[in-house]
């Protein structure tokens, strides 16, 4: 466990390190200030908005700069979707793989487009190369450039007075990617290049094999290893919290995570961005203390989470205990813990936390199997979800969901003293609270629904591969993935079905678009505020109080939310061996 500890530390303690110059880098790009990064880059974005026809001074409303974001994204969905379709007759298609069905091509569209990388099929058997690239990695820097612009409105919208001007969504995004994302997947890419991801467009490679076995009556001699451009998606798929793998393992595929430094470097990629946002809004919205304050409070939650998922499998199964199985961590058997499912390059410490950054963040990345999990370390990553995925959070769209949070945290604490509530100067009214509490709850009413829709039919229950508790898990955890835009599969679940690829597409559109719409709608209300001073009763946004309450109802709408569910699932499947040994 001390390793465990370690490795926790050390992968918050570099990721906020390097997040500090970023944050302050990305707010003077997002400001438009003059330094060397525009005297470098400003030509090429002028020569942009030349292109587009891009006026710099016309900033939108918060109505005009919604339907521009919304065009934007389903513009690259119908791309995507049509590329997907036309595979077979398009080049870059080694294996000559044909277009994918109607139903995976309008699931992997939404999937992608909303950061959720949803996948229910191989990568490697199903999409060539130029599908993975132009249409995958394409939308892999759309989707993680839209949840910053997301982020920005909101923070202007705490920042500005008397206006309804929150910014030009078609500046922002350039400056985003041209700025931000290119420059940072770039320098990621050439790393993961050097430590042995691979990057090339040469066709897949038939090997013999050492040892030949065999299958069916025959002897099997060679295999068939899949290759192609893997470095350049999943720089930025992990940056984007885009959980998209190139191949069917993942990124516990060697191809695609050959190292521990590879793995580590994924851990820091997919809180990088996020923890830098909120630096970021600390210089936009001139509230260091509050900034530090919503950090330590998605820390304070994190932290003891993480850590009881690694103790669980670090511990092992129970069950192995009465068969004499040794799960200790020893110098002859190295592992230790719940080995199944889990890559020896990386161990159970590495592969739990990387599943706990995985699911606090949007990312759904995998390098291990979580079907294969103890239940509770499985229970772990549904709640951090089930949070809103606000701890740490994704791209943008964590640091939004923490500021609903917190709005609604000094709406309780003006109840408290009888005081209207404010937030940063605003005064939050009832327009905002109905907001904000649009935004907290419609995930939570999209997965409690859509499970419900999927236990109770024919088609929903066929999903599943396990019986009782752990089947019931398999079904929440395909629901909870997508509604909150994750992507990571529970795994031993046929989700590639006409069913599942409804109701998942429906609820990760639903689940992405809404509650942003809303916390649009609540910047934009905002802005036209003026800020007024500190008064006698304003609930401080900087102090150990406010902290203490903002993880309290977190914790608390989480948990209300979704512990019945979590009940029937995860802690009945962990508590089901110690009534088998208590007996």
């Amino acid at each position: 466990m001390t390793s465990a500890i370690i490795l926790l530390v050390a992968v918050l303690t570099l990721s906020i390190f390097l997040a500090l110059p970023l944050g302050h880098y990305m707010y003077r790009v997002v400001e438009g200030h003059r330094f060397w990064a525009s005297r470098l880059l400003g030509p090429l974005e002028n020569g942009i908005y030349r292109l587009t026809g891009v006026n710099v001074d016309d900033e939108m409303g918060w109505k005009r700069y919604s339907l521009s974001l919304l065009f934007f994204n389903m513009l690259g969905v119908f791309f995507m979707y049509i590329i997907f379709q036309a595979q077979g007759a398009l080049p870059l298609n080694p294996q000559h793989l044909q277009g994918t069905s109607v139903g995976t091509a309008f699931n992997s569209a939404i999937a992608a487009i909303t950061t959720t990388n949803w996948q229910d099929y191989s990568g490697e058997m199903t999409l060539s190369y130029l599908s993975q690239m132009l249409a995958y990695t394409d939308l892999n820097f759309i989707g993680g450039a839209t949840g910053i612009a997301i982020i920005l409105v909101i923070i202007r919208g705490l920042a500005r007075q008397k206006t309804k001007q929150l910014g030009n969504f078609w500046v922002d995004i350039t400056r985003i990617t041209l700025y931000i994302l290119i420059p940072m997947s770039t320098i990621l890419a050439l790393i993961f290049v050097q430590q042995g991801v691979i990057q090339t467009f040469g066709p897949y490679v038939q090997v013999h094999l050492i040892a030949p076995f065999q299958s069916g009556g025959k002897e099997i001699t060679q295999q068939m290893i899949a290759m192609g451009p893997v470095a350049s998606q999943a720089s930025i798929a992990v940056l984007c919290n885009n959980g998209e793998g190139f191949f069917d393992a993942s990124f516990a595929h060697p191809f695609e995570n050959p190292t521990a430094l590879t793995n580590f470097l994924y851990m820091i990629g997919m809180i990088l961005i996020p923890i830098a946002i909120v630096f970021m809004f600390a210089h936009m919205a001139k509230a260091k203390g509050t900034a530090w304050a919503l950090l330590i409070a998605m820390l304070v939650i994190f932290v003891p989470l993480a850590l009881l998922s690694e103790h669980v499998d670090l511990a092992g199964n129970p069950l192995f205990n009465t068969l004499h199985v040794t799960q200790a961590h020893t110098a002859v058997l190295a592992g230790g813990g719940n080995m199944e499912g889990v890559e020896d390059r990386f161990g159970v410490a590495a592969s739990d936390l990387f599943s706990s950054l995985a699911t606090t963040t949007s990312s759904g990345l995998a390098d291990c199997a979580y079907d294969s999990l103890m239940p509770l370390s499985g229970g772990v990553n549904l709640f951090f979800m089930d949070l809103g995925e606000c701890v740490i959070g994704g791209v943008g769209t964590g640091l939004a969901t923490m500021l609903a949070f917190a709005i609604f945290t000094v709406f309780l604490g003006g109840l408290l003293v009888g005081r209207t509530p404010e937030f940063l100067g605003k005064k939050i009214e009832s327009f905002e609270i109905k907001m904000a509490s649009l935004a907290i709850l419609i995930m939570p009413l999209l997965v409690l629904i859509g499970t419900a829709i999927a236990v109770s039919t024919t088609a929903g229950r066929a999903g599943a591969f396990n019986p009782g508790a752990h089947g019931f898990s398999e079904i929440l955890y395909a629901i909870t993935s997508p509604a909150n835009n994750n992507g990571s599969a529970f795994g031993g679940l046929s989700s590639d079905t006409t069913f599942y690829n409804l109701i998942t597409g429906t609820v990760m559109l639903f689940g992405r678009y809404w509650p942003y719409l809303a916390l649009l709608a609540l910047a934009g209300s905002l802005a036209g505020k003026k800020t007024i001073p500190v008064g006698v009763g304003t609930l401080t946004t900087h102090t150990p109080i406010f902290i203490g309450l903002l993880v309290g109802v977190v914790l608390l709408i989480g948990t209300l939310n979704f512990f019945p569910a979590l009940a029937l699932g995860p802690i009945a499947e962990q508590l089901a061996p110690l009534a088998t040994l208590t007996h």
